[in-house]
């Protein structure tokens, strides 16, 4: 797939809650195409949808109407089990509370979504050394989550998304948990991925020096695209 084709794209959207007898529209018709290699930032009122949306395009969620695909493969109509093999596969999710397991080292945290697929112990060792060095940990793998400062434990749950060499890396509010230095060195660590990987790159973020780091920045306002900046045409 070239930097020319989608590597996003979701048409038509709605997305509604029922919350006891009460229908809670959260997207509303919402078309958005992310590219092959971009880096596109999310921003928005709370209970604009951005997170939803988030959720959408990493198959934790399914949409009430419309149609997502990424890389070309239809997700909104996978089963939960082909949906698992797709996440483990192609997606990379980055979150705020790094969602580490605290008894395990970095080395087998970053390890875990390689225990899905048909490696030897030795291709898996390979992969997450691979990983933690790009995130410039190497000298902490054996290290547990709290033995490691905050940015160091972002540093690891971005080792784990990447590990599986995915196409598409989702990030949930990366930098919200993390004072203003390690917050600055995971966004010029994602720009990393972007430039050097070609990842693409989807981030929700409220904040506006995060959404700065990328290439696009995409405001939603009710459940619809508000804005984007640059523009598009």
């Amino acid at each position: 797939m070239s930097s020319s084709d989608p590597c996003v794209e979701v048409q038509d959207v709605h997305k509604s809650f029922k919350r006891g007898s009460e229908v809670l529209d959260v997207l509303n018709g919402l078309n958005l195409n992310v590219m092959q290699g971009e880096y596109v930032a999310l921003m928005g009122p709370s209970g604009s949808g951005k997170t939803t949306l988030l959720n959408l395009i990493a198959g934790l969620d399914r949409p009430t109407i419309g149609s997502i695909r990424v890389q070309g493969e239809e997700i909104s109509e996978m089963s939960e089990g082909q949906l698992a093999g797709w996440r483990t596969r192609s997606l990379g999710f980055i979150f705020q509370f790094y969602h580490l397991l605290p008894v395990l080292s970095a080395f087998r945290n970053v390890e875990l979504p390689l225990l899905l697929l048909p490696l030897s112990a030795s291709q898996r060792r390979e992969q997450v050394t691979t990983a933690l060095d790009i995130v410039g940990l190497s000298d902490r793998m054996w290290h547990r989550p709290g033995q490691l400062s905050g940015g160091q434990q972002q540093r690891v749950g971005i080792a784990r998304a990447i590990v599986t060499d995915p196409s598409l890396i989702v990030a949930d509010e990366p930098t919200g948990d993390l004072d203003a230095k390690s917050a600055h060195e995971i966004l010029n660590l994602l720009v990393e991925l972007k430039n050097t990987l070609n990842k693409t790159i989807v981030m929700v973020t409220h904040d506006p020096k995060a959404a700065e780091r990328a290439d696009r920045i995409v405001h939603l306002e009710k459940g619809r695209l508000a804005t984007q900046t640059p523009e598009y045409a």
